[in-house]
């Protein structure tokens, strides 16, 4: 390397929710310290998929203490450290995550007051708006699992073959919101579906809507009474109103399903407030992704001043990818490794150039430099990390 071969890479843990056991794996280590960049990992690396230190040793690999890894040149974690985190970068340091801009406002404003550097994974876009680094299929395919599991439990006509088909609304036309359609043409997993079918059940009828007509009441009143799978894969352009109001939840069938694909924070604390767009859903991780209505973690995610005394079942997790973490990281590799590349090359947020190459570029684009610069980065999707 040129210009990059100095930088260092810094990979810690996340130390989330016991059920986070996604880590970079050593087959990106590789490929990095094969370029000429040295790299800390963090011992005990990859735990949480049955992976040891010694499958990320090598050439060019240290493995040292959590701290020791956030003092490097660049950091890479998937999910964003929280606040209190932040401090264990230098001043000047480049934080590489799932950082979401558009609802962070607060871990803006800690990033530049510590002097990082950032580059939000989620806001890697290719000159048309696409996404780079992402895994959509994965939120849609693991969340409709979740919902069809769910389902499962709450409608007991459901493996009747005399039943109607089962009516799942998707709410958004986004890249989540294909997914979400398709999967839910499957009962949110091939196997099921075969096992179904062979069984000699009706199918699924999906109702994609626009976001616009979400704000229709009447319509929406019909459409709720005859939903048994309701699914948010919406992007609001005013994350501090909901689309739906926690009363009109009530339309649903008691037996429905919520399956939140979005996964937006309860932020109250600031002007505007981010809010759910479900009104008085819970927000659930890989330890709790299902809730049912008597769930005590309605009172524990949902803040009091929010309306939620209209319950449905409801699955939601602010990660769905990592229900599945292998197969989550792998893809997460091939779409950063040659990103990471060019900012090695290019050794660092400072050098990269908004008229460069196709990654050069995009990673411009989602640099903390050009949010703070007026440089606004389209509202992405929340809920894939």
């Amino acid at each position: 390397m040129a210009q990059g071969e100095s930088l260092t890479l810094g990979l810690p843990r996340m130390h989330k929710e016991r059920g986070e056991r996604r880590d970079f794996l050593p087959s990106l280590v590789r490929r990095m310290t094969e370029r000429g960049v040295r790299v800390y990992v963090e011992s005990g690396i990859g735990a949480g998929m049955g992976l040891t230190d010694a499958d990320y040793a090598g050439p060019g690999v240290h493995v040292v203490d959590g701290l020791e890894t956030y003092k490097q040149d660049v950091v890479l974690v998937l999910r964003a450290p929280e606040l209190d985190e932040l401090p264990k970068l230098e001043r000047g340091a480049t934080l590489v995550s799932m950082l979401h801009f558009p609802t962070r406002p607060r871990r803006i404003r800690r990033l530049t007051e510590l002097g990082l550097e950032a580059l939000s994974l989620d806001s890697i876009e290719d000159d048309d708006g696409r996404r780079l680094v992402e895994n959509m299929r994965a939120v849609a395919w693991n969340g409709l699992e979740a919902a069809f599991d769910t389902l499962e439990k709450t409608d007991p006509t459901l493996l009747d073959s005399g039943r109607p088909p089962v009516r799942v609304t998707v709410m958004g036309v986004g890249m989540v919101g294909k997914h979400a359609a398709e999967a839910a043409t499957k009962y949110g997993r091939l196997e099921r579906s075969k096992a179904f079918r062979q069984r000699g059940l009706p199918g699924v009828e999906v109702t994609v809507l626009g976001r616009d007509l979400t704000g229709h009441w009447a319509y929406m009143r019909e459409r709720l009474r005859n939903t048994d799978v309701l699914v948010d894969a919406t992007q609001r352009s005013n994350p501090s109103q909901p689309l739906i109001p926690n009363e009109w939840l009530a339309w649903l069938p008691q037996h429905a399903v919520v399956c939140d694909l979005v996964v937006d924070p309860y932020v109250l604390e600031v002007t505007p407030p981010t809010v759910r767009s479900l009104e008085g859903i819970p927000r659930g991780d890989l330890d709790q992704y299902v809730f049912l209505p008597d769930d005590p973690g309605w009172m524990k995610t949902v803040p009091a001043e929010i309306p939620h005394k209209h319950r449905r079942a409801t699955v939601t997790c602010y990660s769905w990818p990592g229900v599945h973490p292998r197969e989550c990281m792998e893809l997460y590799e091939q779409q950063l490794a040659p990103l990471l590349e060019t900012l090695f090359l290019r050794g660092g947020v400072r050098n990269l150039r908004p008229d460069g190459d196709f990654h050069e570029r995009a990673l411009c684009r989602a640099s903390l430099r050009s949010w703070n610069g007026g440089l606004e980065a389209p509202r992405s999707e929340e809920a894939q990390d």
